[in-house]
């Protein structure tokens, strides 16, 4: 307890002397008196040289990876534009149904964006019945393209609707709570919200398309060396993504926590400077280790719920699998993100230090079956089925040979751009638990998460 109250005491001289603070004199409560930063500055400079300089290659590394992605992709572009007609290659049966498909990705992430901010409950429910029927729909095209990888596909993405169909009867009586969580954390985004997520999806749908230029000159040739660059510029669209939407959660999550815990007021384009300017580097790490981590400990998780307590040989690696997902969730988490912005600590630090934190305050058992994260993960899964729809059956009935890449294709793109529309919601739920852990006697946070730790405790959940 003396250290929570020494973690509250700091955290509360920081961001007092930190900030360049406006206060409204106006005749109110204490407790009650808006800040507004002017300014702001980081607070904490607590990273140490080695996570300095990985900060920095990663910032590096990425800004240098997009230079050489642009130059491979005009060159790929320019070289199978010119050598179509020798192998084969039809541009305006292949380009059009994908590049279609990339701009619906946008339009389905503009909706998603819109329908969670204004019915985040609604949102929510639709996410979970509606995901399902949109993977199932997706099977069935792979199984009517008839190759052997879209079968294989095909049956996987039918299985994977049955899954999601269970999940959700079986997370049922969290939804409750779950869209409580959400309505309450995103109440009142923070102003220009909505302009940093459309100007970032804008972004990602531009970015997207000249990938598929890249991608499509790749196919026209179809050498090894070709599919080996295919695979390297999915890489590259994967991890801009990834960074696309983590930037945008740290800038969030840093103006939600500064509301939750002191009633501060940031200013979108400061929080958006200051993330650019200071937690870059952190930002490209944790795209690149958030995902990996998140599997890692989501199929140890999900072993552990098949195995039971049961001591057959085919589980025995059950336990040893899930130690090391719990182990690994404490370098690597998407809570760690809201310290990252708020105090410019490491990555692997402010997981760390987040997650002990969380853990203190008895939340790590709530933060486990939150369902904002799969809500997040089904908004990306539904975007990348009608994606899919629109490019797969467009290819499919001009060109059969080609529905099967340019559907995985639409699948991947509209998968990451809605997991961008969506990524502001998430930030506003971290920040609401990391508030709530950093300070759980706080007057400005309702009693829902409180409610929910005393549920747990007296039914044992």
């Amino acid at each position: 307890m003396e250290r929570a109250e020494e973690m509250n005491t700091a955290a509360t001289d920081i961001n007092v002397q930190n900030f360049h603070i406006q206060v409204d004199q106006e005749e109110k409560l204490p407790s009650m008196i808006p800040f507004k930063v002017q300014e702001s500055s980081i607070q904490l400079q607590t990273t140490t040289v080695a996570g300095l300089f990985f900060q920095r290659l990663f910032r590096v590394l990425f800004f240098v990876h997009i230079v050489l992605i642009a130059i491979l992709v005009i060159c790929l572009t320019i070289r199978g534009l010119l050598s179509a007609h020798s192998h084969n290659f039809h541009p305006e049966k292949w380009y059009p149904p994908l590049l279609t498909a990339t701009v619906c990705a946008g339009i389905v992430a503009f909706i998603w964006q819109w329908f969670t901010q204004f019915n985040p409950s609604r949102a929510l429910r639709t996410s979970f019945w509606l995901s399902p029927l949109l993977t199932c729909a997706v099977g069935v095209l792979f199984v009517l393209i008839g190759s052997a990888a879209s079968l294989a596909i095909g049956v996987i993405a039918i299985v994977l609707a049955l899954i999601l169909s269970l999940y959700a009867c079986w997370v049922n009586p969290r939804f409750d709570y779950a869209t409580k969580v959400l309505s309450v954390s995103s109440a009142s985004p923070p102003a220009k919200t909505t302009t940093l997520v459309n100007l970032s999806i804008i972004i990602s749908t531009v970015y997207s398309c000249f990938l598929v230029s890249g991608i499509g000159g790749a196919t026209a040739v179809g050498t090894v060396i070709d599919t080996l660059f295919i695979l390297v510029i999915l890489a590259s669209l994967a991890w801009s993504m990834q960074v696309i939407r983590n930037t945008l959660q740290v800038t969030i999550a840093r103006i939600k926590y500064l509301h939750f815990a002191s009633g501060a007021e940031m200013d979108s384009r400061i929080a958006f400077r200051d993330t650019n300017k200071y937690s870059m580097g952190s930002v490209c790490i944790s795209s690149v280790l958030v995902p990996i981590i998140t599997v890692i400990r989501g199929s140890a998780r999900a072993i552990g719920l098949i195995a039971g307590g049961t001591d057959e040989f085919m589980f025995s690696c059950a336990s040893c699998y899930a130690a090391v997902g719990a182990t690994l969730v404490n370098y690597g988490n998407r809570w760690g993100l809201v310290q990252l912005g708020v105090y410019n600590k490491g990555f692997v630090q402010a997981s760390r230090d987040t997650w002990e934190m969380l853990r203190r305050a008895e939340l790590e058992p709530i933060i486990d079956t939150d369902l904002t994260g799969s809500f997040c993960f089904l908004c990306g899964m539904a975007g990348g089925a009608i994606c899919t729809l629109v490019g797969g059956t467009w290819t499919f009935a001009l060109h059969k040979d080609y529905a099967t890449e340019v559907s995985i294709y639409a699948f991947l793109i509209g998968y990451f751009m809605c997991r961008i529309a969506v990524a502001w919601p998430q930030s506003c739920v971290s920040a609401y638990y990391v508030a709530y852990a950093e300070n759980p006697q706080s007057t400005r946070l309702d009693p829902t998460i409180l409610f929910r730790i005393q549920e747990f405790q007296r039914y044992g959940a």
